[in-house]
């Protein structure tokens, strides 16, 4: 009888200690974060296989007993939860029964300037109106040295527009700060590609701050991934012969006009953004950028073209001269 008592008492704090170890984050230095879906109608069994597949739980069976004998199977809810891997189940269950995720998700498409930034925030209520806006004039931002150091860059934007890094961010509304919600991106930015093209913008010959620009111009100015090098070739062949490069994009960005038809007198506007009337780049970046537009605005696609136009037929058509464009104005541009 001793021995089989010994034998229980071990097996219990054996299946103790398992279920104890059971309950603690996958990885607590871990910052992935997973969003996951809990259908309507899904029964604590489900819901534990969920968090098992997704990877946010050691074993489905602790959080399923973890659960009832807190007597919270009736509180968990439905929906679309972040949750990340450094938590445990106590705060995994949490999240499910308050229905309440801690973090929500940001998504800052490619191309959205610092202003859009602004107000895509603000309306999903993270920041007030223009709070973003005045950080990336007024904040600090010393500690990223690839950001530019020029003259006459665009108020709205500073020296932060074109180097946010567009991406989905997770973003703790309670704990938001406008400047380290845009540190975060200016990192994002810094890994995702000053370091992951360093060698290729050595070889460039051009500053960061050009390719950058020109990223932006090209990410306005294609409307595919296959467009992207052409345009890029014919933009630097454009700069570098000190042509006037003509992107009608960067009028509408210092005018603030992302839509509406562009007029005599806008053509004529003294600013030096305005790449219809002055030759060479903008002073700094016109949007945020993708990662395909970079890659382009490195690696440009040779071609015997000068000119190019977005027809009203949706297509893309180039031309070697200047006749063969306004022939191509003439016959696409209705």
């Amino acid at each position: 009888m001793k021995k089989l008592a010994a034998v229980i008492i071990v097996l219990l704090f054996t299946t103790f200690g398992w279920y104890r170890f059971s309950l603690l984050p996958v990885d607590s230095g871990s910052q992935e974060r997973h969003n996951i879906k809990i259908p309507q109608g899904t029964s604590v069994k489900g819901v534990a296989q969920i968090l098992k597949d997704k990877g946010v739980i050691k074993s489905p069976l602790s959080f399923e007993l973890f659960i009832r004998f807190k007597r919270s199977a009736d509180n968990v809810q439905a929906g679309t939860f972040i949750i990340r891997s450094s938590q445990s189940v106590s705060e995994i269950a949490e999240i499910l029964r308050t229905g309440k995720a801690e973090e929500a998700i940001i998504t800052i498409p490619e191309g959205y300037t610092v202003t859009q930034i602004d107000t895509l925030l603000s309306e999903k209520g993270f920041s007030e109106a223009g709070e973003i806006s005045k950080c990336a004039r007024t904040c600090d931002f010393s500690s990223f040295e690839f950001l530019p150091e020029v003259e006459g860059l665009a108020q709205r934007g500073g020296k932060l527009e074109g180097y946010l890094y567009p991406d989905t961010y997770y973003v703790a509304k309670e704990d938001f700060v406008a400047k380290f919600f845009l540190e975060r991106m200016l990192t994002t930015f810094r890994k995702r590609v000053l370091m992951q093209y360093e060698e290729a913008i050595e070889k460039s010959d051009r500053t960061i701050h050009e390719l950058v620009t020109m990223a932006s111009l090209i990410e306005k100015e294609t409307r595919s991934d296959a467009q992207r090098p052409v345009v890029s070739g014919i933009l630097w062949k454009r700069y570098d012969d000190e042509r006037g490069l003509g992107v009608d994009a960067t009028v509408r960005y210092i005018l603030n006009k992302p839509t509406d038809e562009i007029t005599r007198e806008d053509l004529n506007n003294g600013s030096m953004y305005n790449t219809r009337k002055f030759r060479g780049l903008p002073p700094g970046p016109i949007s945020t950028i993708s990662i395909e537009s970079f890659k382009a605005s490195i690696k440009p696609e040779q071609s015997p073209y000068w000119y190019y136009l977005h027809g009203t037929d949706g297509q893309i058509h180039y031309a070697e001269s200047n006749e063969e464009h306004n022939i191509n104005r003439y016959n696409y541009i209705k």
